[in-house]
């Protein structure tokens, strides 16, 4: 089995300074996200779950009512940021408005 590559360091530079809603820290990218309330926050959730389903690839996910925060890492790359993270961000980033 191929071993999935993380994301070179300067490419995930170039990618948070487009995608600033993004941060990173502790090998992973995540995102805060604020809404109206808790039924608000959890159709974002809804929506994110259908996204990661379709990417085959899901974002660790705390929730505490109206917020949502988000965090990508790659198990298959020992838990490193990988073009799946960063690709699977970009549609979160695109359904939100970011």
């Amino acid at each position: 089995m191929s071993r999935i590559k993380s994301i070179e360091n300067n490419i995930l530079v170039d990618w948070l300074a487009k995608n600033p809603a993004w941060s990173y820290a502790d090998g992973a990218i995540s995102a805060n996200f604020t809404f109206v309330d808790f039924t608000e926050a959890f159709s974002f959730l809804a929506v994110v779950a259908r996204l990661s389903d379709e990417a085959d690839h899901h974002a660790k996910i705390e929730n505490l009512y109206n917020r949502v925060r988000l965090t990508l890492t790659t198990h298959e790359a020992g838990n490193q940021v990988t073009q799946r993270d960063l690709s699977l961000a970009e549609k979160i980033s695109e359904w939100k408005g970011l």
